[in-house]
């Protein structure tokens, strides 16, 4: 869904405000600065994390380019600031600092299109024309839709890393990036994807997010109503899924545990799921890696989330759950390139028990794939190679 200027206005808070005297301040220390470090590179996933594309770089680079001078930014306070502090400089994200590295920095990297210091402030700073300096965009799910945020008009940035050819091909066709400022070097992430569930019997639900009821402006309205979360068609669709006799029957007679973890975006909303069943296991960042949970899980539903392609990766099987098709893509993504029924890693379900009794049938199987699916996933990844954070590194030294 492509937003107006006034929609984005809506969802500018005070703490943006202040940032803007912060950028001015960091301004000229910056231009003395970046004398002292002529190449420094920082890099980030989002405030709170260390465990995307961005973290496995900044970790392959430490372990393996010492020479390169590299900062990660991140929350001091998070749980996930233990992992890399001791691999090497760590500034806090969002401070004073930061701004001066941003702005010094010969390059900036991250997973996140909002991976920077402030991210409505620096939008209006580099979109603009105001800021030019050199991004790169990791990303941190393959773009398999027409998603108008991160057309270059939008974003401005030097480089946006592709996984997979299709999308490639689509992101340089369809985004606007000048040529060659799109290229197809795999996930860094993907170097540390393997299978890791042999023995467990455990189901992955993991939807993702709604933007229009995570991020409300006067829009959502055209959607739903999105005062009481429990009436929007997403709470009650995954909580009627979580509390199906039928499912827990299936749970309990197969000894599964099912873990649900919604979208970070969505995380705030995880109270409202509380069951109290024993075989349902409601997962809270930061207790849960996404990527653990990925390699550890036999099944994962999800309903139009990329998490999918990195389980697809691995060979495992999963289902698409999608009771709200037509709301999603007026309110959120415009389809691209991929189309659920026709590409597709696994059987679209738009009803619950069309979704339940396809799940039974994965367990007849002992969780095994479908032929059809197995062979759609390899055409859609084709070789991906094992080296993607060396590939990452020397694309972005070129620049």
């Amino acid at each position: 869904m492509g937003e107006s200027l006034w929609q984005k206005l809506q969802r500018v808070e005070v703490k943006d405000i202040g940032h803007i005297f912060l950028f001015l301040l960091a301004v000229p220390i910056a231009a003395v600065y970046r004398r002292k470090r002529k190449d420094l590179w920082v890099i980030c996933d989002n405030k709170n994390e260390a465990r995307d594309n961005g973290y496995w770089l900044f970790r392959y680079i430490r372990e393996h380019h010492k020479d390169q001078d590299v900062i990660y930014a991140i929350d001091k306070k998070s749980p996930d600031y233990a992992r890399v502090k001791d691999l090497g400089e760590v500034v806090q994200y969002g401070s004073f600092l930061h701004w001066i590295y941003y702005l010094s920095a010969s390059k900036n990297i991250s997973s996140q299109k909002e991976g920077k210091p402030n991210a409505a402030v620096c939008y209006l700073l580099e979109v603009y024309g105001i800021l030019k300096n050199t991004r790169i965009f990791l990303q941190h799910g393959i773009t398999k839709d027409d998603a108008d945020f991160l057309h270059y008009k939008n974003t401005k940035m030097r480089l946006f890393v592709c996984a997979v050819e299709r999308e490639y091909q689509y992101v340089k066709e369809r985004f606007g990036y000048p040529q060659g400022w799109v290229q197809n070097l795999g996930f860094c992430r993907f170097d540390n994807l393997y299978d890791t569930s042999e023995g467990n019997r455990q189901l992955l639900v993991m939807p993702t997010w709604r933007n229009w009821i995570s991020l409300p402006t006067s829009r959502s309205y055209e959607m739903e109503d999105v005062n009481n979360f429990k009436e929007t068609l997403y709470y009650q669709n995954w909580i009627g899924l979580l509390q199906s006799k039928k499912l827990h029957h299936l749970l309990e007679e197969e000894h599964i545990t099912l873990v649900f973890y919604p979208h970070r975006g969505m995380q705030k909303y995880l109270s409202y799921f509380k069951l109290g069943y024993p075989n349902i296991i409601l997962a809270k960042w930061p207790e849960y890696d996404v990527q653990e949970l990925l390699k550890e899980s036999n099944l994962l539903i999800t309903d139009y989330s990329s998490i999918a392609m990195d389980f697809a990766y691995m060979e495992k099987p999963l289902f698409y759950y999608q009771f709200d098709y037509e709301m999603f893509r007026r309110g959120q993504y415009k389809e691209g390139y991929f189309n659920y029924q026709k590409d597709g890693f696994g059987k679209v379900c738009g009803n619950l028990d069309d979704l339940l009794t396809e799940v039974k049938k994965t367990l007849d199987r002992d969780f095994g794939i479908e032929d059809k699916y197995k062979k759609r996933s390899n055409d859609f990844f084709g070789n991906i190679s094992s080296n993607n954070c060396e590939k990452n590194y020397l694309a972005i030294r070129k620049i």
